[in-house]
């Protein structure tokens, strides 16, 4: 029987999970926008702070990612969000107490941990709140709040720092110092905008193939069952992760040391580029998505992936722009083919996954991601500029990183097309 619930009434939930999501992200980016201030402040370099944005959110993604995902599959999703997001606005709160490298290093796992975890539970949400041919469109309302959340952290991150370099902090922010104080104001902001999580309700569990409370040897057996499709489908995501990783946590220091500009002078554009960039990828993802279920092609849902990712290889290459507006439409159009790329796979997994594997799919991709794309990607970067010559030539290392791995995605992407199965109760190809 056709699933014919009317979009509208999954509207109102969907918001509140957006919202939730913007402010994750928000907090989970927000430290690469200011880092030069805590490089100049603790001392700190280049391959310290690799390990502190890198490293502090591979190891836990890593240990807690597919844990989480099986929590999801079993327990009540709304709770466990709520939890979540209590985790992240904390670890934002002790970024800003955080005197040493441990202590920033632990602040920034709890955000890394409460952000991806709860995307977790909202792409989970997501799925039971809308029918199948429904979820492109409700997914990049999800994917709507990380890219805003993406935005807010350069646009919104940046302009709190400019406010309490020419300003101050206030007496209550105990003195701290600019990127201190705009990390106490984003944990402030955000413990006051996860409110609408309180009216959610969890609703009933749909494409069941096997029991939620299935035995653990029988689940592995059904994810193992879809590998052919699942690896090239993983493969191609967490390449992306790391281009779009390894962007997002040395744009700033590039247009720092090779254009001369501070973090208030290039977020009044960058937040409104990531987020116009992230918006417009995650509606052609979603709409793709769609289109791509109704075309009847095998694996028609992942084309919006595959040529994404083609046109991300030559974007890859804008920290090498000649000029600040260059670097702007080349990051820009990474950005917008990694938030296709997203949306297309989070849908992938909501259509053609049983709803018993979803969390612990979602949640092991998560943790593949996180340990590859945030652990090895700025790295990776670090060890490239080394290469070029040194900390001067980051523009070329992060270039070179963004690139190959962008060319790995396409052709992992175009292997998932060929091996998707037909639906989520399909037997696997």
């Amino acid at each position: 029987m056709s699933d014919t619930r009317p979009f509208a009434r999954s509207l109102p939930p969907l918001l509140a999970l957006a919202l939730a999501m913007a402010i994750g992200f928000t907090m989970m980016a927000s430290f690469g926008t200011v880092q030069e201030g805590a490089k100049a402040e603790l001392h700190l370099s280049d391959y310290t702070l690799s390990l502190i944005q890198g490293l502090s959110a591979a190891l836990p993604l890593a240990l807690f990612s597919i844990p989480i995902g099986i929590w999801v599959d079993r327990h009540n999703r709304v709770r466990i969000m709520l939890l979540l997001v209590a985790t992240f606005v904390l670890g934002t709160l002790l970024t800003a107490f955080a005197q040493s490298v441990l202590l920033l290093f632990v602040a920034r796992m709890l955000t890394g941990i409460g952000t991806t975890g709860a995307l977790t539970a909202a792409l989970s949400l997501c799925a039971d709140l809308c029918a199948p041919a429904q979820r492109g469109r409700a997914l990049l309302i999800v994917n709507l709040g990380k890219s805003l959340g993406q935005a807010l952290a350069f646009g919104l991150t940046g302009a709190l720092f400019g406010i309490f370099v020419h300003g101050g902090a206030p007496d209550w922010f105990w003195q701290a110092t600019p990127w201190r104080s705009a990390h106490l104001a984003l944990a402030i902001l955000g413990a006051i905008f996860v409110i609408p999580l309180f009216l959610l309700r969890e609703p009933a569990r749909r494409e069941v193939a096997a029991s939620t409370h299935a035995p653990f040897r029988i689940v592995t057996a059904e994810l193992w069952a879809r590998r052919a499709f699942l690896i090239p489908l993983f493969m191609g995501q967490v390449s992306v992760v790391m281009a779009d990783a390894a962007a997002a946590i040395w744009a700033a220091p590039v247009l720092s040391r090779s254009f001369g500009l501070q973090p208030d002078q290039f977020a009044g554009w960058m937040g409104p580029l990531i987020f116009v960039a992230g918006l417009l990828g995650a509606i052609v993802g979603g709409f793709s998505a769609d289109w791509g279920q109704k075309s009847g092609r095998q694996g028609g849902l992942l084309i919006g992936a595959v040529v994404a990712a083609a046109i991300g290889i030559p974007a890859a290459l804008f920290p090498i722009a000649p000029s600040v507006p260059v670097f702007a439409v080349a990051l820009g159009t990474l950005i917008l083919c990694g938030s296709i790329t997203g949306v297309v796979t989070s849908v992938a997994l909501t259509v053609l996954i049983p709803n018993e594997l979803r969390g612990l799919c979602i949640g092991a991709f998560i943790a593949i991601a996180g340990l590859i794309g945030f652990g090895l990607a700025p790295t990776l970067v670090a060890a490239a500029s080394s290469l070029f010559g040194g900390e001067s030539h980051l523009d070329q290392g992060l270039a070179t990183v963004g690139a190959v791995t962008s060319a790995l995605s396409l052709i992992a992407f175009f292997f998932a097309m060929r091996r998707a199965p037909s639906s989520a109760l399909a037997e696997p190809i």
